[in-house]
């Protein structure tokens, strides 16, 4: 590893897990620590791949949810354990993006549309009441004898490790720079000797897995859900409002848009939802007009290296 990707991973990394490893024992709503868990997870997955390509993913939740239902699948019909279930959610969410790559060929908005038709399909698919006796259908998921808020904490916590070391790494290696190159400039990448298409799909799958992974530790977790619980719409959004809130392409700004935001939702959005809608739009109002490349620029304006 890079000297200045090791300092960063001492630097972010270290600090984050530590304190995230620490917390349950001196603060009782676990469960409101394992959910900062996860929207950190999906804002990091959504800034591999807008962050690093400029692919917007309005449908990332598809992949959420398939690694949700990957899991429940494979504890119901084929009795595996919660971690080798665990890996079961990530190829199934592996198996969603490959199918969905020939979307990769569009861009902008019409990536954005598509990407979350196609969440919006696989939904469907899963609420299915034809398929009840695989899926269940709309009468949701219950998963009896894997429930362990413990290790599924634990184990959501490694995939948030593992995740924030990918960034850290993309922003230190060779691939990481020729996915800057792609987001810039995709035809002067290619007249450079990168593979456009071979990037973007790596980002992708990348981009995939990390969901995938921490939808499976969310059905671990809460162990019974509906369809509409894993597939909606709030993941997407919020992961990609934290995301452009701290700054994409970075490790910190996800890490900053999640605290504050998410921070605000819970000290006001559930009691006062009208302050917390007030709040909330004046912030994003504020971030476009003033700091498009989100909390990390005021960083960088002092001249700080962010992460």
């Amino acid at each position: 590893m890079p000297r200045r990707a090791l300092s960063h991973v001492l630097l972010v990394l270290l600090p984050v897990v530590a304190a995230l490893a620490i917390l349950p024992f001196v603060y009782s709503n676990h469960l409101l620590l394992f959910n900062f868990i996860v929207f950190l997870t999906l804002a990091q997955g959504v800034n591999v791949l807008y962050g690093f390509t400029g692919y917007l993913p309005f449908g990332y939740v598809g992949f959420f949810g398939a690694g949700a239902y990957g899991f429940s699948l494979a504890v119901m019909h084929l009795h595996l354990a919660p971690l080798p279930a665990l890996a079961t959610g990530a190829l199934a969410a592996l198996l969603l993006a490959l199918l969905l790559t020939p979307l990769l060929r569009l861009s902008g908005a019409y990536f954005a549309i598509a990407n979350l038709a196609a969440s919006q399909a696989v939904y469907q698919v899963v609420s299915n009441p034809s398929l009840t006796p695989v899926t269940r259908g709309p009468y949701g998921i219950s998963l009896s004898g894997v429930f362990n808020p413990v290790l599924s904490y634990s184990v959501a916590l490694l995939v948030l490790a593992g995740t924030l070391a990918l960034v850290i790494s993309l922003r230190n290696s060779r691939f990481g720079l020729s996915l800057h190159a792609i987001r810039e400039d995709a035809v002067s990448a290619a007249l450079a000797g990168i593979d456009v298409v071979q990037s973007r799909i790596v980002a992708w799958l990348l981009s995939a897995l990390v969901a995938g992974l921490v939808g499976g530790a969310f059905a671990w977790r809460i162990s019974v859900f509906y369809p509409d619980t894993v597939f909606s719409l709030e993941f997407s959004i919020f992961a990609i409002v934290f995301t452009l809130f701290g700054g994409a392409a970075t490790a910190v700004g996800p890490l900053l848009g999640v605290g504050i935001l998410y921070g605000i939702y819970n000290a006001i959005g559930i009691s006062t939802p009208q302050y917390f809608q007030l709040i909330y739009g004046a912030l994003i109002v504020g971030l476009v007009l003033f700091l498009p490349n989100g909390l990390v620029s005021v960083l960088r304006l002092g001249g700080i290296d962010v992460p």
